[in-house]
């Protein structure tokens, strides 16, 4: 259970990124039925250090405190990252090895590969530097257009803001979904973000407002045809047309968007229907339990039925829907 988060900062100081982690690992909610966590910031000596804004932030322990923690979340800098201590390489190798999750945010990816926790796996970073990141690791597998990767026990996140995002996602694994809700309530931002970094990489030609309504409409009828020809009917549009100003307004193209939306209401059925899998997979418009299985894993990184073991919110035994 995730109940004890350390950040590692160096200078200078991240200050967006550190302020995000604290809001939500270290302050209390004003929902006191919400988690609290313990909460550190970790630094090689815990003196004054500069931030990205100029201000200084001290510290509360060294990385001695990383050896307790169930979480431990890595912040950077601008390119070039300098390399981690070895200290600190030990003390993430160890966590990972004891069970604990490691993450980074933004350019905090370059810290995590340069201690080898990256290799074979897949990982983001912000979109201008993924380029740097797999020129200069090419073990690791990078995933440009994701918000956050989570490959096992490591975690990444893209741009400052998408640390918001991974954080929400690693208190969703650990909490239930019906958790993360209620913080990403206080914290008023939305619990899901649909599409990847190419939504923030270009201008957009079309507003996301102008499929406002057809969206709205695929979301209450996931079990229908949702192709691109029967959504460009839909939008009194050519295929060619729609997909091209559908990914301009949204980051992602129909199928992925349409994806993603069929498996967030999977992970709600999972979490709190007693539907079974087959019924899941209908419901959202997967049609059968193997081709919702292969979706699911390869979003998610486990099967339905691990999900549903981890996340359900209900004890009495399934029945079928």
């Amino acid at each position: 259970m995730l109940t004890d988060v350390a950040v590692v900062v160096a200078e200078p100081v991240p200050a967006f990124e550190v302020g995000v982690l604290s809001e939500i690992f270290g302050l209390p909610r004003i929902d006191p039925a919400l988690p609290r966590f313990r909460y550190a910031i970790c630094a090689a000596e815990p003196k004054p250090l500069r931030t990205s804004t100029g201000f200084q932030i001290t510290p509360t322990d060294g990385w001695e405190r990383l050896a307790t923690a169930d979480l431990i979340v890595v912040t950077g800098a601008n390119p070039p990252v300098p390399p981690p201590a070895p200290e600190l390489v030990r003390a993430l190798n160890d966590a990972v090895t004891r069970g604990a999750t490691v993450a980074a945010v933004c350019t905090g990816a370059f810290v995590l590969a340069d201690t080898g926790l990256l290799d074979g796996r897949a990982a983001t970073t912000h979109w201008a530097y993924a380029e740097e990141l797999a020129r200069r690791h090419p073990a690791v597998t990078v995933v440009p257009d994701r918000i956050h990767v989570v490959d096992g026990p490591v975690a990444t996140s893209a741009g400052s803001s998408a640390a918001i995002d991974l954080c929400l996602h690693l208190i969703r694994r650990e909490h239930g979904a019906e958790i993360a809700g209620r913080v990403a309530r206080e914290l008023v931002v939305p619990a899901h973000r649909s599409g990847g970094q190419a939504q923030f990489t270009r201008t957009p030609e079309a507003e996301p407002t102008a499929f406002g309504d057809l969206l709205e409409w695929v979301a209450a009828h996931l079990d229908a045809d949702l192709s691109v020809g029967a959504l460009a009917a839909r939008a009194a549009m050519s295929p060619r047309s729609f997909v091209r100003h559908f990914t301009a307004a949204t980051g992602a193209t129909p199928g992925a968007w349409v994806r993603d939306q069929r498996i967030r209401r999977a992970e709600e059925l999972l979490e709190s229907d007693r539907a079974t899998i087959a019924a899941v997979a209908r419901r959202c418009g997967f049609g059968s339990i193997d081709t919702l299985r292969r979706h699911f894993r390869k979003v998610r990184g486990v099967t339905p039925e691990s999900y549903r073991a981890a996340f359900r919110s209900f004890t009495e035994s399934e029945t079928s829907g």
